[in-house]
């Protein structure tokens, strides 16, 4: 497989790997645990567990384009734990 035209670096990888097992993970609590505990958070509104995941990966998406924009020497791995850090709260706080 020619995966040449992206740039395959240990951050990427590792977020798109993570990315999917978030994915298989919640798979498997919605077919053990089907609906989840749906909750009103700080938005104000009910949201269920693949809400917080989807508002989550949408954060992240943007905390790693931002920190391309504003950081462009630094590397990933600090985005990515900020990400993680912002995905810890939307799954207490939303």
């Amino acid at each position: 497989m020619n995966l040449n035209w992206m740039a395959w670096t240990k951050p990427t990888a590792a977020f798109f790997i993570i990315i999917f097992c978030l994915l298989v993970t919640m798979t498997i609590w919605e077919m053990k645990s089907p609906g989840g505990a749906p909750r009103v958070g700080i938005l104000r509104f009910e949201t269920t567990r693949g809400d917080r995941l989807f508002v989550s990966l949408l954060g992240s998406a943007f905390i790693h384009i931002f920190w391309l924009a504003l950081f462009p020497g630094l590397a990933l791995w600090w985005a990515l734990a900020i990400a993680f850090i912002y995905a810890l709260c939307v799954f207490k706080w939303v």
